[in-house]
This record gives structure tokens, sequence and C-alpha cells, in this order.
């Protein structure tokens, strides 16, 4: 089975997915007290996991898995997670002053926020075992974060953070930073118990909200807030690039029970719009509190430190439903991008698969435009990623190419290691090449091989390496092992278009006439403003009409040619396509364009010296359509 089919099929398995806050702990030396003794480690270890359990379900969090000495709980956020953290680790520390030594434990906590498989009431998947190997890093009473968590938290709690650096761990692919959490020890204050303030802090506060509430009306109380909530801290610190909440998507059908299809909606793009790379997308659990309540972008993005916010609405009538979306910048509250699909319902689980890989296509382009817009005074390899991302969405030509290139250049320069910056360059010299648009294409597709393989080195599971690879290799003319590249991407990340595209091309030029429409039709949908969706339209065309599907490739054709007008081989495509239903004069006219702009088409001879027709099935297509259209054009010089 490919790649591909392999994604497909864990697709109709239904494979839920969330972002979540992870939290591990173990006990240090657990094997040593066991082996000194059993019984009474146990009977220990037990009053200790009741302090632990209290401590997190007063926190929010969630225990889904022991074994041991082991904790893991999920949490809705970050916040919660680690002022639970520090919460067990001061009362373990009170809780061992109290014993004697022999009966004392130590716990270690590693806290992560990533994507995990949700299977029942468990947890798997590299964001648990990245939360597990934070804890191994984690001195015994100790604490660590990864830097996903470090960013989230920023001033929000009144601990101190030390970097680590980023850390190689265990059966995970690329390193991860790392932040330990300083101790009371080293002057950290102490943090607030169960989410609240200390009691001196408590009758101040309280004070205050009282004399408020006289010389303002009282509109505290009016507010809706109860006596006991606080408000949520306001942002002191920059929001992370590429930071995103995912707000639940409204039901605005008359039929309650449609609720489930907004939640599913809302429920995709949070595990899509997280694989977006260096993005921080916020945990469903925490957007889903802002269900049903009004949207004041500017508060939620100070609450909860992002950028960006992901809003929509559903709704469904009869047989037809229509899906809204707009991207809203935080900070201004501008919209940045809106959307509206309209769609028969059909199959709602496809169709939810459709909208959700369309939008988060649309935004992982949106995002990069956005970011790369920002004045930055000295901007780092992330930046000129995005930079050279937002150049990859302007039209086609050489200049735009060049300027890529160096934007990539330079991303790499600064971070030689960026697997992200290495693919991203390897697609763009392997593309200028096929697009004969390389002054030295020689140069440029064997630095795009070494790009290629160095990003797959630095990150196996990456979608982006994946494309990066196929497109060298389909560079070079080896498009059966471009295929099973293309796949591999595709099997990582659905919403990857270029790879759709990419994937229908080589298959067409191995022979694979009848499998590639659909690859190309999911591409179009999925990415329908995409700079080369000319170039993908006119290879669409191109399909049809060598399987005399005539009318169908006309109506791609003249898509096509309406996106793009310079592309000649568009024209003569037009121009065999339209002599072959009779239209003899606009035939003409498309061939003489077809020749005005590259010399290819001045005779058949040329035309047909296209390695794309070595292959002994298509030259025979070709020559039941194609080259009898052009003659039918007036084309001559066999």
């Amino acid at each position: 089975m490919s790649a591909l089919e392999e994604g497909r099929v864990a697709d109709a398995q239904v494979v839920e997915r969330k972002l979540a806050v992870i939290f591990a702990a173990d006990v240090a030396e657990y094997s040593r007290l066991m082996g000194r003794d059993e019984v009474g480690t146990l009977r220990t270890l037990q009053a200790y996991r009741v302090i632990l359990d209290q401590l997190i379900t007063s926190h929010h969090g969630r225990i889904f898995n022991t074994a041991g000495d082991s904790v893991m709980a999920d949490f809705a956020s970050p916040v919660d997670a680690v002022e639970c953290a520090v919460s067990i680790q001061e009362a373990i520390a009170k809780e061992n002053a109290a014993r004697p030594a022999q009966e004392q434990m130590r716990f270690r906590i590693g806290v992560h926020l990533g994507d995990v498989i949700v299977e029942g009431a468990n947890l798997f998947g590299d964001g648990v075992n990245i939360a597990a190997r934070l804890e191994t890093l984690a001195e015994p009473g100790g604490i660590c974060l990864s830097g996903a968590v470090r960013e989230q938290i920023g001033t929000r709690l009144p601990v101190a953070f030390t970097s680590l650096g980023a850390q190689r761990v265990k059966n995970i692919a690329e390193p991860v930073r790392v932040f330990r959490v300083a101790a009371a020890s080293e002057g950290r204050p102490a943090i607030w118990h169960a989410g609240r303030p200390p009691a001196r802090l408590r009758i101040f506060a309280a004070a205050v909200v009282i004399i408020i509430a006289a010389g303002s009306g009282g509109w505290w109380w009016l507010s809706g807030r109860q006596a006991n909530q606080y408000p949520r801290p306001e942002q002191t610190y920059p929001a992370p690039r590429l930071s995103l909440v995912v707000l639940p998507f409204a039901n605005l059908s008359t039929d309650p029970e449609q609720e489930y299809f907004a939640d599913g909606i809302t429920d995709d793009l949070t595990t899509d719009l997280s694989r977006i790379q260096g993005s921080l997308v916020i945990a469903r659990n925490t957007a889903f509190t802002y269900k049903g309540k009004p949207v004041d972008a500017r508060q939620i993005g100070r609450e909860l430190g992002v950028r960006y916010a992901l809003e929509g609405s559903v709704q469904r009538s009869g047989k037809q439903v229509r899906i809204n979306a707009q991207l809203v910048d935080t900070e201004t509250g501008a919209h940045l991008w809106a959307e509206r699909f309209d769609r028969d319902i059909g199959d709602l689980f496809a169709l939810q698969n459709e909208i959700t890989a369309r939008i988060a296509r649309a935004l992982n382009r949106q995002l990069a435009i956005a970011e790369a817009s920002r004045p930055i005074e000295h901007p780092d390899a992330v930046d000129w990623i995005l930079r050279g991302r937002a150049a990859l969405t302007r039209p086609i030509s050489k200049e735009n190419y060049d300027e890529v290139v160096r934007l990539f250049d330079t991303a790499l320069a600064l971070d030689p290691k960026s697997a992200e910056a290495a693919a991203y360059l390897a697609i763009v010299l392997a593309v200028r090449v096929v697009d004969d648009m390389s002054d030295f294409p020689d140069v440029d597709l064997q630095r795009a091989e070494k790009l290629a393989n160095q990003a797959l080195a630095e990150a196996p599971n990456s979608g982006l390496a994946h494309l990066a690879k196929g497109q060298t290799l389909r560079a070079e003319s080896r498009c059966a092992d471009a295929i099973p590249e293309y796949e591999a991407a595709l099997a990582i990340d659905r919403s990857r278009a270029p790879a759709y595209a990419h994937l229908g091309w080589c298959k067409f030029l191995t022979g694979s006439v009848e499998d590639v429409i659909p690859d190309f039709e999911q591409a179009i949908r999925l990415s329908p403003n995409e700079p080369g969706i000319a170039v993908w339209q006119g290879r669409l065309g191109i399909v049809e009409l060598l399987q005399s599907h005539t009318d169908q490739a006309l109506t791609w054709l003249e898509r096509a040619n309406l996106a793009n007008p310079r592309l000649p081989f568009v024209h003569a495509y037009l121009a065999a396509a339209l002599a072959l239903k009779g239209e003899t004069e606009r035939s003409r006219a498309e061939l003489a364009e077809a020749q005005r702009l590259s010399p290819t088409y001045g005779s058949l001879a040329n035309v047909k010296k296209s390695p794309m027709y070595d292959d002994p099935k298509l030259r025979a297509l070709a020559e039941a359509t194609y080259f009898r259209g052009l003659r039918q054009a007036g084309l001559t010089g066999e």
C-alpha cells in the first residue's frame, strides 16, 4: 500500500487528535527505593499520590495514565499546568520536611504543549512522548518545560525560567527547546496555590473591588463576574509568531443537532493548523471556553497571548451547507482574510475534510504574508523564512524566483540546520529549473538535491521535506522516484496542495493517465488562488484532451488562459482542442499566440521533441488528439 493510500485509510478510520498540555511526573530514584523497601515505598507513594491527584484536579487537569511511580495528566491551559507543577513541588517539599529521610520522595516533572492522539480516555503520540522526555531532564524536585509552554506562559505566573537550550531527546526527530523552572530557593516568589493569591493579597483585592464598585456604579458586578473569579491577566509580552486560536465555529442552522458538525470543523482546523511549521495553536479545550460568548478578538489575543484568531460559522439548509471563515489580527482587530464555502452536503465527513484542508492551506499562506509584513529591526532565520514564503505567493517570474532564493539563502545562513529553510530553498531551485528560469540549471539542481537530503535528515517526518525531495527528483526527470515522496508528503499533511498537483503530473508522465484527474482536481480545490494555478489547470486540460475529453479540456484550458495568458503551452493545447471542435478561426489565433510566446511551436517536429512524449503510451494518445488538432489548426513542418 502506498503512503498516500495509507493516509487515506487513516482518514477513513477517523483518528481523533487534539492539542493538549501534557504533564508527566515520576519519582526520582524510584528503583533504588523499591529495592530497599518495597512495601514501605508503595505506602509512601500512595500518600504522595494523594497530594498529586488533588492538586491536578484543583488545577483543572485530568489524569489519563499511571504506571508504577509515573503520572500522566492533560490540561487545557499551559498556565494551569505549570501552576499545578510548581504547587506540587512546593507541597512535596513540605511533606518531605515533615517525614524521616528514609520516607522522603522527590518528583521530576515535565510539561509540553503539543498534538496528541485521543483513544478513549488515553492519549498517545509525540506530544505525550516529549513531556515524558522532559521529565527525565528535570532534576529531582525540579520542573522542565518545552519552548511551546514557555511562550504561552509569558509573564502570567510569578515564576523564573532558565533556558537549557535545544535538547536532543530519545525517539524525537527534532531538538526540543527546554526551560527549567527556578526553585523557590533561587529567589522565585511563592506560587499561588489552587489558582488563588496569598491571603493578604486577597484581602487587599477585595477592598479595591469594593471601592471601585462603590465609585463606578458597581460596574464589576454588572459585568457578570462572580465574586470568586479573577480577571485573566493582560498580555505584557509579544505573542509568538504564527500563534493562533481557532474559536468554536457558530452553528447558525435552525437544527441544534448540527452543532456536532460545527464543532467538528473547529476540531479539524485546530489539528490541521498545528501542522504548520513553527505555528502555535491554542488547545481545543481552551478555545471552547469561548463558545457561545461575544467575541472580542483583541481581548482574546491578550488573554491567550496569540497574534491571530480564526472565527467562523456553519449554516445548513436542506441539502446545502454554507461555511464562513475569517482570520483576525488580535492586535488591531483587522480582518486579514475571509472566505465563504457553499457546498452540497453529500458525504459530511468528506465535506468536513475538504473544507478544513482548504482553510488550512489558505491560512498557511495568509499567516506567512501577515508575519512578513510586520516591521522587525533585527530579523532572525524564522523572519526570513516567512518573508520567503510570502514572496512565493506572488505571480511566477524569474525576478521573483531570484528574490525568493535570496530570502531563503539568508535564512539558511542564519540557521544552517533549519530543515524548513533548506526544504523551501530546494523547492524553489528545482522549480526554477523546471520552469526554465534558471541561469545555471545544473548548479541549481545539484544544490537542490543536497538541500532536500539535508531537510529530510533533519526532519524525516516533515511533509515539506518530502515535497522538496519530490520536486528535486521531478526536476531531474525521475518522476517514478518522485511519486513516493509526494505520497509521503500527503500522508503527513493532507492540505499540501502542490504535492497533489505534482503527484498527478508525475503519474501522467509515467503513463498513468487515467488515475491523475482526481489529484489535479484536489490540488485546485484546496488552493484555488495558488500563484501556479494556471499551470495546474493547463495540465489538467492536457490530461483531459489526451483522453479525448475535448469539452472538459477546453474548460480547463480556458480557465488557465484566463488566470495567466502568458503560458505558451496553454495556447497550443487550446489551438488543438478548438480545431478538434471545428472552431478553425479561433484555433489558428491561439496557435499564432503560442508561436509568438515560444519558438517551440514553430513546427510540429519541434513539438514532438518534448521529453513528455518519450513514453509510448503518451505519444500514441497525443497522435490521436493533440498532434492531430495542431495539424488542423495549421501547424506544419513534421
